[in-house]
């Protein structure tokens, strides 16, 4: 079977294309990637990201909402210029913005169940002897005595309670022994 003729041919580029307006449009048409869920709820998409911000009491640039005075002839001009106000037309945004800001933050850290079971070994037959930890059958990663006490006092800072009562646990133990 023949071959098309118009496929081996090379393309020629056209010069007359204007790839510029076809880019813009395709870059408008996408809208702003928002990561806050209540500025993502106000968001209008008709308007542009500077008319939603002003809606909602945000600045779209912080040079300009906070402009840091260069000499104090200019401090004179700037309270002149905040002298207009701005309208808010959607303040629920910024209020739910600072109660997510004045929750507590949950502490996130923590240990894993099978550092916490290897401290308490360690403790519970070697006590504060690290060289002897280092040395153990149940140091699978050769831990340095050096490691050991550093994993010793991170499981001290996470859970200082729980350290508390497992070495007032250990003391009526060895005292049985003895």
């Amino acid at each position: 079977m023949p071959k098309a003729k118009g496929k081996s041919r090379r393309h020629k580029y056209s010069y007359n294309l204007n790839r510029k307006r076809l880019y813009r449009s395709a870059r408008r048409r996408a809208a702003p990637r928002i990561a806050c869920s209540h500025i993502r709820h106000a968001w209008d998409p008709s308007k542009s990201v500077a008319q939603n911000l002003a809606e909602m009491g945000l600045s779209e640039d912080p040079n300009k909402a906070l402009p840091i005075p260069k000499k104090l002839g200019v401090e004179a001009e700037s309270n002149g210029q905040q002298s207009r106000k701005k309208i808010v037309r959607k303040p629920y945004v910024v209020n739910e913005m600072e109660y997510e800001a004045s929750l507590p933050e949950k502490k996130s850290n923590t240990l894993s169940r099978d550092l916490i079971d290897y401290v308490q070994y360690m403790i519970q037959n070697h006590g504060e002897n690290y060289k002897e930890m280092a040395r153990d059958e149940k140091n699978y990663y050769q831990d340095t005595p050096k490691q050991i006490k550093r994993k010793i006092n991170v499981y001290k800072n996470f859970y200082p309670e729980e350290y508390k009562e497992f070495i007032a646990s250990l003391k009526p133990e060895k005292m049985d022994v003895q």
